[in-house]
């Protein structure tokens, strides 16, 4: 059953989707903005402001915010994207009442003390050190500044100690009620929860809520730049990044995307860890995979290798995406598609999946999918989907490549590019 979708006055939405049995439920408030909305200047506020609400909002101090909700039996989190920031709260059969208040409090009633802000930008900048620190972390940053250098979609959502210690309490709070705009709002539910009271609550916690005056403006087109960066560390292990320009969420070949990934390097049969793992050693970690945003995604891998291997490593993914480009086995297809079903439904056994997927689904689409129809355009995709998207993904000749560790390890990226040049 698809859950429907209802939208009060001010353009909030709200999702309703139960799960008969469950003696639980799982509630998402999703903002359809995230730090893909940020100028230089305020590279990471909106992660900054998702931590910060959390201080104190409504009349509860920061204590009694997480005292409430588990005394209740629930969990809270938070998570900030680059096109979405989400407020989740798991709670108990009846517990809606509560989890909402809080929801609408986080949202549209933080205090955003002056004194705490000084307080969390230490926190956020020790977040950003450990960051910098985490080389399988660092790695990924380095090659999505360089696939969209000089866009926000390249800056890391965390921000710099700069542009974050930069923000005040007045600046933060306008930047707050600019970027939690009621008409991106979207609520959804799943779980032990009852429609008619989803709604009322809904009613009650964000129904008079107005857009802001001065809206952000819409986020600039996303640009797959391209290039290549080596940051020499002292390490045991290199760390690697590879990027091709892909299609994004709302592109007719989005599953061919996942699919291809998939086949290319999604579990341990497929061909990247069979080939570069099994069959040669180079590489005890190495995975492919797709990102995807609204209009714009990239094709990765990931591995880790020693520094020796890196470069023949980066060589040899080159060449097993141009292989896979060309030619895809049946049974490879068969197996991917088993995969991505099996995801697309196991993921709908617990209700915050249930309740993100759909919320993301209605900020990209309007609507959430039936499953069906998505295990149906699953199987849809053909070996010819699978060459076309290969095509696409090699014919602009463009790559992003990042590589973290021994100074050796560097040539890496130049091996993955001229790999690719190849006929």
């Amino acid at each position: 059953m698809i859950p429907r979708v209802h939208q009060l006055s001010n353009g909030v939405r709200v999702i309703c989707d139960p799960m008969p049995g469950l003696q639980s439920l799982a509630l998402t408030v999703a903002v359809g903005a995230g730090s893909r909305w940020e100028s230089p200047q305020v590279s990471g506020w909106a992660h900054l402001l998702e931590h910060m609400v959390f201080k104190g909002a409504g009349s509860r101090s920061a204590r009694e915010i997480v005292e409430a909700v588990e005394a209740d039996g629930g969990q809270i989190n938070a998570a900030t994207g680059y096109e979405r920031t989400s407020f989740q709260l798991r709670c108990l059969k009846g517990g809606l009442p509560l989890s909402m208040e809080i929801s609408a409090d986080l949202i549209r009633r933080p205090i955003l003390d002056a004194h705490d802000l000084e307080r969390e930008k230490q926190v956020v900048g020790q977040e950003i050190a450990e960051a910098a620190d985490a080389p399988d972390d660092r790695v990924f940053d380095l090659a999505q500044s360089k696939a969209f250098a000089g866009q926000a979609m390249g800056r890391p959502i965390l921000g710099t100690d700069e542009s974050v210690g930069a923000a005040a309490k007045d600046t933060l709070s306008a930047f707050h009620g600019r970027l939690y705009a009621c008409d991106r709002l979207v609520v959804s539910a799943a779980g032990a929860v009852d429609e008619d009271e989803l709604l009322a609550l809904t009613e009650q916690a964000f129904g008079d809520a107005r857009p802001p005056a001065d809206p952000l403006p819409a986020p600039e087109d996303v640009r797959f730049e391209g290039g290549a960066m080596a940051e020499t560390r002292p390490l045991e292990q290199a760390q690697i990044v590879l990027l091709l320009p892909a299609p994004g969420a709302r592109d007719p070949d989005y599953f061919a995307l996942r699919l291809f990934a998939e086949i290319l390097g999604g579990g341990m049969s497929s061909r990247l860890f069979q080939h570069l793992r099994e069959d040669r050693g180079l590489a005890y970690a190495i995975d492919a995979y797709a990102d995807t945003y609204a209009d714009a995604g990239v094709l990765g891998v990931y591995a880790g290798t020693a520094a020796k291997d890196a470069a023949e490593t980066a060589r040899l993914v080159a060449e097993e995406i141009k292989a896979l480009a060309t030619k895809v086995e049946p049974a490879e297809l068969a197996r991917a598609k088993a995969q991505a079903k099996a995801h697309l439904f196991m993921g709908r056994e617990a209700p915050m999946n249930r309740a993100e997927q759909a919320a993301g689904q209605v900020l990209l689409f309007g609507r959430p999918f039936d499953p069906i129809e998505l295990a149906e355009a699953i199987d849809s995709v053909t070996e010819a989907d699978l060459k076309r998207i290969g095509e696409r993904l090699l014919t602009p000749g463009l790559s992003a490549a990042a590589v973290l560790g021994p100074k050796r390890a560097g040539a890496a990226a130049e091996a993955f590019s001229k790999a690719l040049a190849r006929g």
